[in-house]
């Protein structure tokens, strides 16, 4: 490689500069910053350890020669002397080697280091990590013999459980247990898409992807929020909620408020949704007349709707309370 003989910490002599570039593997390969472009132009070499690079086709293509080197802190040190420049492009990890051995070096004080700059050759965009997050469960998928064997059927009670286990870390107000749960409510729907992916030929079912899962929900939202998106105006959270209806109302083409209402909901949750479509669409409809504990729930669910509480939270805040009181009496009786 020819690399130049190490510069003494007391010489004179310019150490040089060394650019370590880094880019993302979640941007497509050749989409560098301008700053990257200029490093890598004006260099006077251009190092990279890895031959199958997805970034080396493209900077070739540019005109610019790649050299595939994997020096030591020292013999990258030593190729910066005399004022030279050396851009490395990073691997995967960043060149972990690499920048801990210059840190030694520096650390020694024998070696009058170059100018280290790290460089930022593509960055990610918001929701990035959820490329990794479709690559990891198309790995699972295919490799992993439980994961690989599932259905849609076989998830859905796993659906339920990180929504309730979802709703509980929100009304903890436990800030990790909410971001915990938030990934697994998420890790749903990327492997409920993953499965369609695949489609069901023999039963007529059209395969989609995680794509088509989100290109619906993207259109969906815009078409709903004609304030944020179109030419309608909203100053009041009222005035959204008309809209969200009055829109959703024309895409449904609904013939009955209770259409869509899925029936398998928690019983006071479904009370208080047939009781809020009601009341919203104006129909004075009365509460059937029966005996029971059941025609009572059903009452009290539709007039906390009404007065604008949510009953199947108020009941799980008044459990929560009864569950402490029972526990503070198991503490007493042990404590005789």
């Amino acid at each position: 490689m020819g690399y130049v003989r190490c510069v003494n910490a007391t010489s004179s002599e310019d150490p040089g500069r060394i650019v370590l570039l880094t880019t993302s593997h979640r941007v497509a390969p050749g989409l560098l910053s301008w700053p990257a472009w200029q490093a890598l132009r004006t260099a006077d070499r251009v190092l990279c350890a890895d031959e199958a690079h997805p970034q080396l086709p493209y900077l070739r293509d540019a005109g610019i020669e790649v050299e595939q080197e994997a020096p030591t802190a020292q013999e990258l040190v030593d190729a910066c002397a005399g004022g030279r420049t050396v851009a490395v492009v990073a691997t995967g990890e960043g060149e972990p080697r690499l920048t801990d051995g210059l840190a030694r070096l520096a650390g020694s004080g024998r070696v009058q280091m170059p100018a280290l700059e790290l460089l930022p050759g593509s960055y990610d965009l918001p929701g990035a990590r959820l490329l990794d997050l479709v690559q990891v469960m198309d790995r699972i998928r295919t490799e992993c013999p439980w994961s690989s064997t599932q259905t849609h059927q076989g998830l859905a009670k796993y659906g339920i459980e990180e929504a309730y286990e979802l709703v509980e870390a929100i009304e903890s107000g436990d800030r990790h247990e909410l971001r915990e749960e938030l990934g697994d409510v998420l890790l749903q729907v990327v492997f409920h898409a993953r499965i369609a992916q695949e489609g069901r030929p023999e039963d007529g079912s059209e395969a989609f992807s995680i794509d088509d899962v989100a290109g619906t929900i993207v259109e969906k939202l815009i078409h709903r929020h004609p304030h944020v998106f179109g030419d309608d105006t909203a100053e009041t959270p009222e005035d959204v909620k008309a809209h969200w209806l009055r829109t959703k109302a024309v895409e449904k083409q609904r013939t009955s408020v209770t259409e869509g209402i899925p029936l398998h909901q928690p019983a006071l949750a479904l009370a208080a949704k047939l009781a809020s479509r009601t009341r919203t669409a104006g129909l004075d409809v009365a509460l059937p007349a029966g005996g029971g504990i059941g025609y009572e729930l059903l009452a009290l669910a539709t007039r906390a709707e009404a007065e604008g509480t949510d009953p199947e939270t108020a009941l799980r805040v008044a459990a929560r309370a009864y569950r402490d009181a029972i526990r503070a009496a198991e503490e007493a009786r042990a404590r005789g």
